[in-house]
């Protein structure tokens, strides 16, 4: 019944807002964040464990911090970033171009793809991806694939992948292993463009490292594509800023001349934390990571049971997150 409900309540989404008068929806929107906040309900308490993290380590000259109204506003961006997605399919392409504030390394992004060398996309939970993903379709680049994590029920999960690849993505699920990594090599080798969000692992062999002072698991996949196929890691970061939609594609992550495979993925997945928790301290209401991602607050013996899953499908041929050398060994402990 919960998943009806939960299925139902997208799908409601997706009919009704856009039909909504904008202002009248964000209202509404508003609302049921301020609403889920004040309810303090697991996600919401999840949400300031982790923002709490930032504050720590904002130093002692930085402001103080209140962190229940940086959680406040955190829901709402968080529910700013479901009122576009809803919204996504009526936004004029022009409005998507147009509102859309890019820095960094775009033009070198799309200058090696041009050139025939694939590029890894490797992105935090921050402001819209999938606004960032249809931006990237129109901006030029073409179909590029992206990885979901399955969600529950069945047909919700094919609703978000029908909705993505009518935006131009082309979505494979998170479990397959071996067969996956496989798809997305093909795609880089081809000169292609991968999009993963990675400060999350969701498989239970993800790379330990530190962030925000502490240790924290994140996938290792888009630094052992990166080795695999020769393709650029670019960081990618993105934040509001009042009615626009920011990004910042960051410099490549070079592959280290030295050490072994798992020692070369767990530098450059380091290397990749040091630039989304930049991202984050400067923009803390917009990481909507209402998930664990800090090794505290895993449940020990699912994540011994992930490892043991995530090993065991590795003898299939190359992972797509492996852990890491020693360090990333360690994290089944």
């Amino acid at each position: 019944m919960r998943e009806r409900v939960t299925t139902w309540a997208y799908l409601l989404g997706w009919k009704l807002v856009c039909r909504l008068p904008r202002r009248w929806a964000e209202w509404a929107f508003g609302q049921v964040a301020d609403w889920a906040w004040r309810r303090q309900g697991p996600a919401v308490r999840q949400l300031e464990a982790n923002l709490a993290r930032v504050a720590r380590r904002a130093g002692p000259d930085a402001p103080a911090i209140d962190l229940r109204q940086l959680s406040r506003r955190g829901m709402r961006s968080y529910a700013r970033y479901w009122l576009e997605v809803f919204r996504l399919p009526v936004i004029p392409p022009e409005e998507i171009l147009g509102r859309m504030r890019c820095t960094g390394e775009e033009e070198t992004a799309f200058a090696h793809m041009a050139a025939g060398r694939g590029v890894i996309f490797a992105l935090p939970h921050m402001g819209n991806w999938e606004h960032a993903g249809a931006w990237i379709v129109l901006r030029g680049a073409g179909k590029f694939t992206t990885v979901a994590e399955r969600l529950h029920p069945e047909s919700l999960y094919d609703r978000f992948v029908a909705f993505r690849e009518s935006l131009g993505m082309e979505v494979l699920p998170h479990s397959g292993g071996a067969s996956r990594f496989g798809q997305l090599a093909r795609r880089l080798r081809a000169g292609g463009l991968v999009c993963l969000l990675c400060e999350r692992d969701l498989t239970g062999s993800g790379v330990e490292v530190e962030f925000f002072g502490e240790p924290a698991r994140m996938m290792g996949g888009p630094a052992a594509l990166a080795i695999h196929t020769g393709a650029a890691l670019m960081p990618v970061t993105l934040w509001y800023r009042g009615p626009y939609w920011c990004a910042r594609i960051h410099p490549e992550i070079a592959v280290p001349g030295g050490g072994d495979r798992g020692d070369k993925v767990t530098v450059m997945t380091q290397q990749l934390a040091r630039v989304f928790e930049a991202a984050v301290a400067a923009h803390p209401e917009d990481w909507h990571m209402l998930q664990k991602v800090f090794v505290a607050d895993l449940d020990p013996d699912r994540l011994a049971q992930r490892q043991g899953e995530a090993d065991g499908a590795a003898h299939e041929g190359p992972p797509a997150t492996p852990g890491g050398g020693e360090r990333g060994r360690r994290l089944a402990r």
